[in-house]
């Protein structure tokens, strides 16, 4: 495959929800207003459009259209800061990565993990947390995040072949259950202690979730109609999800009554409002899938991509 036509099945893989998650974000922009974006109100509308255009180029915006005032790299939606960096991977897979052999691209992976290791063991936080700022601390962390996972995962795809593990699906999902469990380890005073924890995860745990799942296979049934779902939605609520919580969180703190102890429906109106979030994401997920993503891809390979296989 040329450099080229790589490019254009990831633009049209990637793009069409990044551009709706833009869309989403600047259409709900106002309604965050709150005590915790207290920039909101004074932002422009044509600043606000400005950011939804450059964002949907994934370019980072200076600190100039920091339109929120959290610094993020991509202000409307926050999670657009990992899909930054996943550009800047496929570009470096296109022109270099594809062409290393095995043992240098082991080499690699061996530097990014002891990098991630180090990162997270000596971080103020004790974790890897961060990656969505322009400024250099925070480009580190999210280069960092970024090169084990993919090298790590390139050479995986290289080396080792899927076996067959009957249950895959439940042993995979148990042992991310587990993980996930343990939000933290250690205390205040070992800190290195959470960010070896967390390192080792991604380094150890995460390689061997993703062979038991590739080692499995489902053909019917639930678990196959479920698989088919979440995956369905996975990328679309990821890249969609965060304008909803900010619009949560801005309901929260223009309704200080509802978390008043002596309330006493207020967290029951509270855990209503999160389940109505929740849902409401997944059923526009979906949607957004079936009436938007999928048609447009669809349009856009038979347009650029005539000859690779429809998606």
């Amino acid at each position: 495959m040329s450099i080229g036509s790589f490019f254009k099945r990831r633009l049209i893989r990637l793009h069409p929800m990044i551009v709706m998650a833009m869309l989403i974000g600047a259409v709900t922009f106002y309604f965050q207003d709150c005590q915790y974006f207290n920039n909101i109100a004074g932002v422009p509308v044509w600043k606000l459009l400005l950011v939804m255009v450059i964002g949907v180029t994934l370019i980072p915006v200076p600190a100039s259209l920091d339109i929120r005032g959290w610094a993020e790299m991509h202000p409307l939606v926050g999670p657009a800061w990992t899909l930054f960096f996943e550009y800047i991977a496929n570009i470096l897979y296109a022109l270099i990565l594809r062409r290393l052999s095995n043992v240098m691209l082991a080499i690699l992976v061996f530097i990014a993990g002891a990098a991630l290791i180090h990162l997270a063991v000596t971080s103020p936080q004790g974790d890897i947390i961060g990656g969505w700022s322009i400024d250099p601390p925070q480009l580190r962390i999210g280069f960092t995040r970024l090169l084990y996972p993919f090298l790590a995962g390139l050479l995986l795809s290289r080396m080792v072949k899927p076996g067959k593990i009957n249950n895959a699906f439940l042993w995979s999902s148990v042992l991310l259950m587990i993980i996930l469990a343990l939000p933290r380890v250690g205390a205040h005073e070992q800190l290195w202690m959470n960010g070896l924890y967390d390192s080792l995860s991604i380094v150890l745990i995460f390689p061997i979730v993703i062979y038991i799942g590739a080692s499995g296979e489902i053909k019917e049934g639930i678990s196959f109609k479920i698989s088919k779902f979440l995956g369905d939605i996975s990328y679309p609520i990821y890249i969609i999800h965060y304008p909803f919580i900010y619009l949560f969180v801005a309901f929260v703190a223009r309704h200080p009554q509802y978390t008043d102890d002596n309330a006493s429906n207020g967290l029951l109106i509270l855990v209503f409002v999160a389940l109505l979030v929740l849902l409401g994401t997944i059923l526009l997920a979906y949607a957004i899938v079936k009436f938007y993503d999928v048609p447009v891809r669809r349009w856009l390979t038979n347009r650029f991509m005539t000859s690779v296989k429809k998606s």
